[in-house]
């Protein structure tokens, strides 16, 4: 014990391993503290990411099978257990490709089924884009028809107030020519 400390712990000697411990991990939560201790030592170091376990496939069926075995007597005692796992795997097999069949079918209702809310969001986003661009141009429309009478409003009351004019000169031209007509002609100058 005195030789191992002694190995571990030599003086003069930078950057080797600190002696650490054995620590047993007592408890799920205990042994995951230790792993991320493992991992905060040397933060530099990539962590250890496992690969996703490959999807387990059936050995695919013989094509030419040598051993033909039948119910006739004579097949030895240990025939069915070679038949039996034979049969085993088949049945291993034909479960493996009815579960990839469903799998395959609900991929492609899924498929249909995003395919389905897609059209139908898209659909809804056009109404309601239809329904914001009526609703805008309802409002450009009100907006116009608003200074489309207050310049009418504006128009009447000028004309108006020169037809008001333009009615007092004509009043008074009509007075000058009824008093030049009453008037005797040396007054106005004429002979």
């Amino acid at each position: 014990m005195a030789a191992h400390t002694q190995k571990n712990n030599k003086t003069g000697k930078t950057g080797g391993k600190e002696a650490q411990p054995l620590i047993i991990a007592k408890t799920p939560a205990e042994e995951q503290r230790l792993k991320l201790e493992r991992l905060m030592r040397n933060p530099d170091k990539l962590a250890p990411i496992p690969d996703r376990p490959k999807e387990w496939n059936p050995r695919a069926p013989p094509e030419f099978v040598r051993d033909v075995m039948g119910s006739s007597a004579g097949a030895g005692s240990g025939e069915f257990h070679v038949y039996r796992h034979l049969r085993r795997r088949e049945y291993q097999r034909q479960d493996f490709l009815d579960r990839m069949a469903d799998k395959f079918g609900e991929d492609l209702q899924y498929l249909d089924k995003v395919e389905k809310n897609k059209e139908e969001a898209e659909e809804r986003t056009a109404k309601r884009r239809k329904k914001r661009e009526k609703m805008k141009n309802k409002k450009l429309m009100a907006k116009k028809a608003k200074l489309e009478a207050k310049n009418k409003n504006d128009d009447d009351d000028k004309s108006s107030g020169s037809s008001e004019e333009e009615e007092k000169e004509e009043e008074k031209e009509e007075r000058e020519a009824e008093d030049d007509a009453e008037a005797p002609s040396f007054i106005m100058g004429k002979k």
